[in-house]
């Protein structure tokens, strides 16, 4: 009995573990304000399970007043399992102080895995006060 218990236990252990391992972290990290432009500065953490060549991100920019801003792209490049990658993203006619929510809205291109298997593994954060990150 204590044998099929302690089975069971690591079972649950490994198929959490393995949960884990699909997650695709996008953490924004930090903002700086540039002349004429916002940076935006992520943190990327493949635990997918598998590298990926290149994920391109569609991104929509909200206002703090909630009105949308701007839609772009964001290209995080290749993105190797099982580590971190720091991106940084320049936004055009956007002011930092004005940001308020960041929704990743999809998955453009995900080298290495389908797009919407990528997009379901996206786990969206943010680090910096004020502005959200949505998924």
């Amino acid at each position: 009995m204590v044998k099929r218990l302690t089975f069971a236990a690591m079972a649950c252990a490994i198929a959490a573990g393995a949960a884990q391992a699909q997650d695709l972290q996008i953490d924004l990290n930090t903002l700086e304000s540039q002349p004429e432009a916002c940076r935006l500065t992520f943190v990327a953490s493949n635990g997918f399970g598998a590298s990926i060549e290149r994920l391109v991100i569609e991104a929509v920019l909200f206002t703090r007043a909630g009105k949308v801003a701007q839609f772009t792209l964001f290209d995080f490049a290749a993105l190797p399992e099982g580590r971190q990658r720091v991106r940084q993203f320049d936004v055009a006619g956007l002011a930092c102080d004005d940001l308020g929510q960041v929704l990743l809205n999809g998955v453009s291109a995900c080298d290495g895995a389908d797009p919407a298997t990528c997009a379901a593994a996206l786990k969206p954060a943010s680090t910096v006060d004020g502005v959200e990150v949505a998924g």
